[in-house]
């Protein structure tokens, strides 16, 4: 669901200047001015972090998604852009994706084009990937599809949004540690290795369960993948939980590096495709948590549609959550 923070944006053409760039300002102090030239083409530079950048994902995907649609782009442009907003930078509450769906938006409207909220979700996860994290789309999808009152239960291949009503007079507590995490910045050691952790568990399961090892690393990117896999493990044991499978296959010990190339005959760039993302978390990381990635991943998803059908019953309930000092989240339901 969305929160009723937000990032504004106020954008102009600048036509009447020699030189073609991108002026983008904070309405904060705290981001100093950042300019950039007016070159959809442009390399975004990731070794030097810039708060502007997350406006050249948009910039840069916007033009990318235009092109695949024919639309005309014409001559790059100047551009004057104005940030504001109220969303808390790096507290988990996605303020990036914020950033680069209000960027994308505004740069829509500067040029007067428009696409369907579905193509907008797509279109500005691909975008946020420029400043290279490996993101899945969940925020994005929320951030631009959301209704009041309503939460969405967000499915991909293709992208699509189920209304979920959420209760009269329910009340959510969002509360913010004030500590910050810039997965932009950290992403090799955190948001980008947690990605390339899943996309291990779930290769490894694929082979355990019984692909080949060439055919699951050629067709498994998500454990949703091989959910019916591990569905079907289960099945066959009495039980309709895919962690089961997770449980008999994945060890809860971290694997090294070796031990998933022994398992899938090759080395592990190749194995995701040597992405320069996932390259620098191969550099950074010495063992990847396999087992604790795909039990989270499934029991989340399982709490998901627990959620939807306890809000769709019309049963009167509460959720107490709270966070024990050894850290965790402890929920009692009533």
């Amino acid at each position: 669901m969305a929160i009723r923070q937000d990032t504004i944006i106020a954008i102009r053409k600048n036509v009447g200047g020699s030189e073609k760039v991108l002026r983008i300002a904070n309405v904060n102090d705290k981001y100093q001015l950042c300019t950039y030239p007016a070159d959809p083409e442009q390399e975004i530079d990731l070794k030097n972090h810039r708060w502007g950048h997350y406006f050249i994902c948009g910039y840069k995907g916007y033009h990318e998604y235009a092109k695949t649609k024919g639309v005309n782009v014409g001559e790059p442009v100047g551009l004057d852009i104005l940030v504001d907003g109220t969303v808390p930078t790096g507290s988990g509450l996605s303020s990036s994706a914020a950033f680069v769906c209000s960027s994308t938006i505004a740069i829509m409207a500067a040029f007067d084009v428009n696409f369907p909220k579905k193509e907008i979700a797509q279109l500005t996860c691909e975008c946020e990937r420029h400043i290279g994290t490996q993101s899945g789309g969940m925020d994005q999808a929320i951030s631009v599809m959301a209704k009041t009152g309503f939460a969405e239960l967000i499915d991909f291949n293709p992208i699509r949004a189920t209304d979920v009503q959420l209760p009269a007079g329910g009340t959510f507590v969002i509360a913010h540690s004030l500590a910050e995490s810039q997965k932009a910045v950290t992403a090799a050691t955190n948001y980008n290795n947690r990605v390339v952790e899943c996309r291990l568990a779930a290769v490894v399961l694929g082979i355990k369960l019984g692909m080949k090892p060439q055919e699951a690393i050629s067709k498994v990117k998500t454990l949703s993948d091989v959910e019916g896999l591990c569905l079907s493990f289960a099945s066959n044991h009495g039980s309709s939980d895919p962690v089961l499978a997770v449980k008999e296959y994945l060890k809860e010990d971290p694997y090294t590096a070796e031990e998933i190339e022994k398992i899938t005959g090759e080395n592990l760039a190749s194995v995701l495709g040597n992405s320069p993302s996932s390259l620098d978390v191969l550099k950074a990381a010495k063992h990847f948590k396999l087992h604790q990635r795909a039990a989270h991943v499934y029991s989340e998803a399982k709490r998901v549609y627990a959620f939807k059908d306890t809000v769709s019953s019309n049963f009167r309930w509460v959720i107490i959550s709270f966070a024990p000092p050894a850290g965790g989240v402890m929920v009692l339901h009533v």
